[in-house]
């Protein structure tokens, strides 16, 4: 993203200038290092909202005693279509979505022309995000990316949507309270794959009957191990004679049961507020309808609410 608005900015001057009259308002993002679409849960989860959301068809629309008329042509193409050369209607939904559940905020850049129209949308994945105020009162917002670059707009010209907005001024709060669910989910994974490693390895004790060296002991072992426990050994049969005594190990790896398996995705569906046959597509229609008005609908009216007070000024709304 960084190097498409190096592209961007090469004909229009960057709001880079204001940072002489800007001061910090206290508000500082950064996303959140839990890693959590890094867990096959949470991100199966996390693409069946934002590829569903993305759905959503933005229409601009004129409202007047006799109804509702479609507006503006290009800026409906903007909604629906292409928000920006590099991007579709389709992604950047997903896109904006897909960070609303990871960071709790998702952003995205408004280009206006010089008579203040829209003419693209670009979604954000900023590594940080500064808040700053210039003397008049104004909001910016500080966009740092993880190659160096960084860029402030004026608030007013960025949607942000936000998730868990509780105890920050401009922010959602960070996703803190899903570590647990995705630490234990983690360790289930972990451990089902420890045993099967432990369970595909033959253990024992080798005792010798008599006084060895420790190169001989090892040499032993080693010579023990190539004969009798390799793969091509396939009799199931191990010979000894009196020096040596064998006496396998019985490992038995402990198994996570199909509750505790489901406890743990439970705990990270109940936090997205979808439930499994969303997930995987096997929803029946009342378990559909429970997912769109409580998932879907709201993200539709936050999208709404921030492209209408975003794009027209408050004279535009009051007419449209």
């Amino acid at each position: 993203m960084p190097n498409i608005f190096t592209k961007l900015f090469k004909t229009k001057r960057e709001p880079v200038t204001q940072t002489a009259i800007l001061t910090s308002g206290g508000a500082y993002f950064t996303p959140f290092s839990g890693d959590a679409y890094a867990n096959d849960i949470y991100r199966a989860a996390v693409d069946a909202i934002a590829r569903n959301a993305a759905k959503l068809k933005g229409t601009h629309v004129i409202k007047n005693d006799t109804g509702r008329t479609e507006g503006d042509r290009p800026l409906n193409r903007l909604l629906q279509t292409r928000p920006n050369p590099y991007t579709s209607a389709f992604d950047m939904v997903y896109r904006m979505v897909a960070h609303y559940y990871l960071y709790n905020n998702s952003f995205a850049y408004l280009q206006k022309d010089d008579r203040g129209e829209l003419t693209g949308i670009y979604p954000l994945r900023p590594s940080s995000v500064e808040f700053l105020t210039d003397v008049s009162g104004e909001l910016y917002a500080r966009f740092h990316f993880d190659n160096g670059n960084q860029y402030i707009f004026p608030y007013s010209d960025v949607i942000h949507l936000r998730r868990n907005y509780n105890s920050n001024d401009l922010l959602g709060d960070q996703n803190t309270a899903l570590l647990p669910a995705l630490e234990l989910a983690h360790t289930q994974n972990e451990g089902i794959i420890q045993g099967i490693k432990s369970g595909a390895h033959i253990r024992g004790v080798l005792r010798f009957n008599t006084m060895l060296t420790p190169e001989n002991k090892k040499a032993e072992k080693d010579q023990f191990m190539n004969d009798y426990l390799q793969m091509d050994n396939n009799g199931g049969v191990i010979a000894t004679d009196s020096k040596m005594d064998y006496s396998p190990l019985k490992m038995e790896p402990y198994a996570i049961d199909d509750k505790q398996l489901q406890a743990a995705k439970s705990k990270i569906y109940a936090y997205l507020g979808v439930s499994e046959a969303i997930v995987t597509g096997a929803y029946r229609e009342h378990e559909w309808a429970a997912f769109y008005e409580s998932v879907i609908e709201p993200i539709a009216v936050q999208l709404s609410l921030e492209f209408t007070a975003k794009v027209f000024t408050a004279r535009e709304q009051i007419l449209r």
